[in-house]
């Protein structure tokens, strides 16, 4: 009689009824691997403190010790904070981490609450005035390529900052035709299509002594840093100032060098808060943000045209690479109706533009 064996023979079936075969140990191990590996929401933590840490920064930024100028520093760059919300994005899904994920809405939710209202154009058509703030820039080697570039914009009312005494009669000579009327005190300047009246210095108790040697030898400017005019408009009379903040500076061991900036500020918001008329506009590189606490005691009394009538952030600095708005139109009394940045001149500065109306 022939017996038919038809169980399995060979090591196959051996490895599959040995505790101590080869297969049944990798199914262990691969069962083990499995149970240990962390899930996704134990997988990537420190992508997730990395979420919350952006957006506490964020949102708690007017919170920031100032000391040697941190909270400024942080404030001045602060819109581009939101650029490490997607690297940390794509981190978290390469780990596959559903707790960075859901943290990172924290970022988003705050960048998004304070910029967010920049990103769409808010400009309008309208305009019953439109004027035009620049820096020039104390070593710009063409000052009449860059005013015949300013008049040509169109402006009613132009300011002009960092005016050295070299370049003054070339501006004067080549703004002349576009513009009958204008007022220069220090370094600082205007010129309108409309009558001048009222010309004031005003005293921001700037120093400039120590911050003049970072300049080339002839372009070191005069104290006068800031005026106050009256501009005759047909709707009646309009206070504008024209101002330049003390230059911030990386100071080596006392770090972001801001002092002489929040005190121009300071001295500046006190002459607005004292102007009796209602209507005001103010032209000037500010040095600083209007997220910048520094500038506080100006944004709480003024408007900042770019925000309210804006397409986009309008950064104005460095010219071949913009990174902040340092250079700001604010008003009050009037309405801001649109916000623009023009083409790049000789200087290191955009000049900033705006309509606005009665």
């Amino acid at each position: 009689m022939v017996r038919v064996d038809t169980a399995e023979t060979g090591p196959r079936a051996a490895d599959l009824r040995e505790p101590g075969s080869g297969a049944w140990r990798a199914g262990l191990r691969r069962a083990c691997a499995s149970g240990l590996r962390p899930g996704p929401w134990k997988r990537g933590p420190v992508l997730a403190v990395l979420a919350l840490s952006l957006g506490l920064v964020m949102l708690l930024h007017a919170r920031i010790t100032d000391r040697g100028g941190l909270g400024s520093l942080v404030e001045t760059f602060l819109p581009w904070f939101g650029l490490f919300v997607p690297v940390l994005l794509a981190g978290a899904l390469w780990r596959r981490s559903a707790s960075a994920v859901v943290a990172l809405l924290l970022p988003a939710v705050v960048w998004l609450s304070l910029f967010g209202g920049l990103l769409g154009d808010k400009s309008r058509p309208a305009g019953d005035l439109t004027v035009v703030g620049h820096n020039v820039g104390a070593d710009n080697a063409d000052p009449v390529g860059t005013a015949r570039d300013l008049a040509a914009s169109g402006a009613d009312v132009l300011a002009l900052e960092e005016i050295t005494a070299q370049a003054k009669p070339l501006y004067e000579k080549a703004l002349a035709k576009a513009y009958p009327h204008h007022t220069v005190l220090g370094t600082v300047g205007l010129w309108s299509k409309l009558p001048l009246s009222d010309t004031e210095p005003v005293d921001t108790m700037q120093d400039v002594g120590p911050l003049a040697a970072t300049k080339p030898a002839d372009a070191v400017l005069a104290d006068v840093r800031a005026l106050r005019t009256t501009v005759a408009t047909d709707r009646g009379p309009l206070a504008v100032y024209v101002a330049h903040l003390g230059s911030v500076r990386v100071l080596p061991g006392s770090g972001f060098g801001t002092g002489t900036r929040d005190r121009n500020a300071k001295a500046l918001a006190e002459a607005v808060a004292a102007e009796a008329n209602e209507r005001v506009v103010l032209l000037g590189d500010l040095n600083g943000t209007t997220d910048d606490r520094a500038l506080d005691s100006l944004t709480s009394r003024l408007i900042s045209v770019q925000e309210e009538a804006g397409d986009g952030f309008g950064f104005s600095w460095p010219a071949k690479f913009p990174v902040a708005r340092i250079d700001q139109i604010l008003v009050r009394g009037v309405e801001p109706e649109s916000s623009w940045v023009l083409p790049a001149t000789g200087s290191d500065h955009l000049p900033v533009a705006a309509g606005i109306s009665w």
